[in-house]
């Protein structure tokens, strides 16, 4: 079977389990799937956090996404992959983002879900602002998330 990778970047929620199943169906060749699903803190840091606006740079987030999906097709034994992220106001609770991998073997999909994961936490072109009490400003970088993703580059 064909792997299939499915990158989408879009302003509507998404159905987890849907997601799941839509990659998985039918495939006899894939023996683990893996997701993570990020979802809109209420707070941030005892912080209470009302909303979240994310915005993107259409067509080149999605290549830049696609570009990172073929690499962990290149690196790891994939079946098929999924990459959701969503983009305008987002309130606690609501889905952000969603990585689904399926390999034949859970390792694979394990790491290759970390791995875009940590691209998409410190290099996706998206930007993410907070709206709190206080009132609204733009979240920067953590190093922990680049550091997070530094142990991905290839020497």
């Amino acid at each position: 079977m064909s792997v299939v990778a499915t990158i989408r970047i879009q302003q509507a929620d998404f159905d987890v389990a849907q997601e799941i199943a839509a990659l998985s169906k039918g495939r006899t060749d894939v023996g683990a799937v893996v997701s993570f699903s990020g979802i809109c803190r209420g707070s941030e840091q005892d912080e209470p956090i009302a909303a979240l606006t994310l915005e993107h740079y259409p067509g080149m987030a999605e290549a830049e996404i696609q570009r990172h999906a073929e690499e962990a097709l290149a690196r790891w034994p994939l079946q098929g992959l999924t990459v959701i992220h969503r983009f305008g106001r987002i309130v606690p609770g609501e889905n952000i983002v969603l990585v689904v991998t399926a390999s034949a073997h859970r390792q694979a999909a394990f790491e290759a879900a970390e791995f875009l994961m940590d691209y998409l936490k410190t290099s996706a072109p998206f930007w993410k602002r907070e709206e709190s009490a206080r009132g609204t400003n733009w979240v920067e970088a953590r190093d922990h998330d680049d550091a997070a993703a530094a142990r991905w580059t290839k020497s």
